[in-house]
């Protein structure tokens, strides 16, 4: 999914993005995030994805050190 954005500001540290076509849903994210040279006004896509991969490893792991726990008792 490809979400849209305005730059609409730059607060100390934080941008806020407006999501578009309303703008009416802010985003704030760290200014470091933000492409080299973004400037108010510029329009910004954000790419959300779902890492499956990434989260079935976070599962094990937590899963892991449960056992690990539950052992120790």
């Amino acid at each position: 999914m490809t979400i849209k954005t305005t730059l609409d500001r730059i607060e100390n540290t934080i941008a806020v993005l407006l999501v578009r076509p309303e703008e009416t849903t802010k985003i704030n994210i760290p200014v470091s995030l933000l492409p080299e040279g973004s400037k108010e006004g510029d329009i910004l896509n954000i790419n959300i994805t779902k890492d499956v991969q990434e989260a079935e490893q976070t599962k094990e792991r937590i899963s892991s050190l449960i056992e690990k726990l539950k052992n120790k008792k």
